[in-house]
């Protein structure tokens, strides 16, 4: 079995496909929303881009199709794509999630997620009890710049007064990873939606949430 190097004091996480198993609900709603403005998407263009901003993918959508892409407009489809999701996503966790966050809270790691959904779907899919395990959430709304920019990793860390080396980063998405890997800290990839092809930028690839928790529990224990 795999084993980290060091004892980290935080396991940061990316919440869809992560955490809840969502990443086909965006998909439709995404796809449906930029239908009704004429623009096409297959499941790369919306898994690849797992983890940005809303705006930042409706104006990327926009801009690959030429079409006129204001911020109005962008704003318009995301709203749109919200209101489908909300209506068509109920909330359904990834196999392993509730077991590995119960696991991490009773070894003592402090913990946060850090998505790039929107606060109120998070309130929606996540279930509560859940949500309490996390020490602090930061969503979609809340930073300036969405990953790929590190700025969501930093921030996690500055809430939890920790250094990079100190907390660990579980992600599925190469947006998700490069914004992890930008601010310095460790990054778990788990091979949710994508292989691992895409994922090579992490510092240790998994197969699911179970071999995650294996390992961030001897990482504990071993240190």
């Amino acid at each position: 079995m795999k084993s980290l190097f060091f004892r980290p004091q935080a396991v940061i996480f990316d919440m869809d496909g992560v955490v809840t198993d969502t990443m086909g609900f965006h998909y439709k709603a995404w796809k449906k929303a930029l239908a009704a403005y004429g623009i096409k998407v297959g499941h790369c263009d919306i898994y690849l881009r797992e983890g940005q901003k809303g705006l930042d993918t409706a104006l990327e959508m926009m801009q690959e199709q030429n079409i006129d892409f204001s911020d109005d407009k962008a704003r318009e489809i995301l709203k749109l794509k919200e209101d489908i999701f909300k209506q068509i996503s109920h909330p359904k966790l990834m196999r392993g999630a509730p077991e590995l966050l119960t696991d991490l809270k009773k070894e003592g790691y402090k913990m946060a997620l850090v998505t790039g959904t929107a606060r109120r779907e998070v309130g929606h899919i996540l279930p509560s009890k859940l949500l309490k395990l996390f020490d602090f959430t930061l969503t979609g709304n809340e930073v300036k710049a969405g990953k790929p920019d590190p700025e969501p990793y930093n921030r996690a860390l500055e809430v939890l007064k920790l250094q990079p080396r100190e907390a660990v980063v579980i992600e599925n998405a190469p947006f998700g990873i490069t914004s992890a890997k930008g601010a310095g800290i460790y990054c778990i990839a788990v091979c949710t939606y994508l292989e691992a092809k895409y994922l090579q930028d992490a510092d240790l690839i998994l197969k699911n949430l179970k071999e995650v928790d294996k390992v961030l529990l001897k990482a504990h224990r071993h240190h």
